[in-house]
């Protein structure tokens, strides 16, 4: 997302070192594509995460690690969505709120060696939604970040981030993204989204603790 703010510390890069390690052995022949997603709640850290992942895979090989978004890929730009949440109490979760059928398909066809594929790109500022046709060029993983990826299909590897909205407080405060941290109705949604991302811990092969150590699952 066009305007997004992240804050890569020790833990996330101490993590994505441990994962990278592992991965880098399921990487399948070109043109193919490993996929992983890392999920959480809200300011868990799945952005830093995952970048931090990429930078840690091109540092290891060389070659290239995508990173995706789910905020790219809401139906609504931030604002807007912040809105319709308001004005309707079911306007909030994954079977609405995001696109995750348009995330598959674009992670679908990077696994299947797509050389470039074409996505939503979210402006925070400007509140919308444009596209973007992204080259994937020497990319060997595709890493798909966001509270609810844990749902999408044909992943790797599944990664979660066991810290709750009451954890990860700080954390969102040093982002404050248009001062929602202090909002008590953002609030409300994350204790809403809270009972439903904690259901996926389950569906995921690795899971990050609250201090980010690496415990593999299955």
């Amino acid at each position: 997302m066009k305007g997004d703010v992240l804050v890569i510390e020790e833990h996330h890069r101490r993590a994505a070192a441990r994962l990278a390690s592992e991965l880098l052995r399921a990487v399948p022949p070109a043109p193919a594509r490993l996929v992983v997603t890392v999920a959480g709640e809200s300011g868990s850290g799945k952005s830093e995460t995952a970048t931090a992942l990429s930078d840690e895979l091109r540092r290891l090989t060389g070659l290239g690690a995508l990173v995706l978004g789910q905020d790219d890929y809401f139906a609504l730009p931030p604002r807007s969505n912040d809105a319709r949440r308001r004005e309707d109490p079911e306007w909030l979760g994954p079977h609405c709120e995001v696109r995750l059928d348009l995330l598959q398909d674009n992670l679908d066809a990077a696994r299947e060696g797509a050389t470039s594929i074409e996505k939503p790109l979210v402006d925070y500022a400007a509140d919308s939604v444009a596209s973007e046709v992204v080259a994937l060029g020497d990319a060997r993983v595709v890493v798909a970040e966001g509270t609810y990826v844990s749902l999408l299909r044909h992943v790797d590897c599944r990664v979660f981030i066991a810290r709750s909205r009451l954890e990860t407080r700080e954390h969102r405060l040093r982002r404050n993204r248009g001062g929602e941290a202090l909002d008590p109705f953002v609030e409300s949604v994350l204790d809403t989204e809270h009972k439903i991302i904690a259901g996926h811990r389950h569906l995921a092969d690795v899971v990050l603790t609250r201090e980010f150590d690496v415990v593999r699952q299955r």
